[in-house]
């Protein structure tokens, strides 16, 4: 059974069954794109990381083949290290019936699902934010109004890579991501949103949109065959925005 911690009167986490964790099977390609197995999205790659900001919308699970799931997400770290402090919100398929929900996790400690009612088409904001000891993580369902932050020292974090990635939870017993849920379009950034100031981050020599990076990776979801599993869009002009499309499980 979950483990419940009631915080408040009207906040409850609950610890989630997956791992959202760092890429898995990360293969580049040089030209600034990447396939990985697990992740689809963008990655920027630099030093000492102190915030990254994004918002998309809810996408809708289109659940026909059972237990699926898809995760959105906003990170420090994961990309090149072994930890991965992050939060957003599953569209996952659990016995054919679609199950909406938010969370945060400071990888390799488990996920926390947070007690806030998403809904498909709710416009979400999210950041993550490092002040010099600990990283806090901030959801908000911008639909809603509602809101829910943590604070958390990360040991061994490195902040070296800032994410805006759709995910395919771990694990299946072989270790693999689990199949990934058809969310059809997930679009990111304030160009899709209106929340300005998203689609951003900072390092210790950029402040600023996705684009605005030296080192920016376009992440392709693959698994073996080279089938594609989720396909990010280019980035819009001002460098914020982007959608990731559903391709297969």
């Amino acid at each position: 059974m979950p483990a419940f911690v009631q915080l408040s009167s009207d906040t409850t986490e609950k610890i989630a069954p997956r791992h959202h964790g760092p890429i898995q099977d990360k293969v580049e390609h040089g030209d600034g794109t990447s396939t990985s197995t697990n992740w689809s999205g963008y990655a920027v790659t630099g030093s000492a990381f102190t915030s990254a900001e994004a918002s998309w919308i809810v996408p809708t699970a289109t659940c026909s083949s059972g237990h699926d799931y898809a995760a959105f997400w906003v990170g420090i770290d994961g990309y090149s290290s072994k930890t991965v402090e992050q939060t957003g919100t599953d569209s996952d398929c659990v016995g054919k019936k679609p199950s909406y929900y938010a969370w945060y996790e400071f990888y390799p400690q488990y996920p926390v699902e947070v007690n806030m009612t998403i809904t498909p088409g709710d416009r979400m904001s999210a950041s993550v934010v490092y002040n010099g000891s600990e990283f806090t993580v901030t959801i908000t369902d911008v639909t809603t109004g509602k809101s829910y932050s943590k604070s958390s020292k990360v040991a061994g974090a490195k902040r070296s890579s800032a994410e805006w990635i759709a995910e395919a939870p771990c694990c299946r017993a072989s270790g693999a991501p689990v199949p990934l849920a058809d969310f059809g379009t997930v679009l990111f950034g304030e160009d899709s949103t209106s929340v300005s100031g998203t689609g951003y981050a900072q390092d210790s020599s950029t402040n600023g949109p996705i684009g605005s990076f030296s080192t920016i990776e376009q992440i392709t979801m693959e698994r073996g065959g080279g089938v594609k599993k989720a396909i990010p869009s280019g980035l819009s002009g001002d460098g914020t925005s982007f959608s990731v499309n559903w391709a297969a499980h």
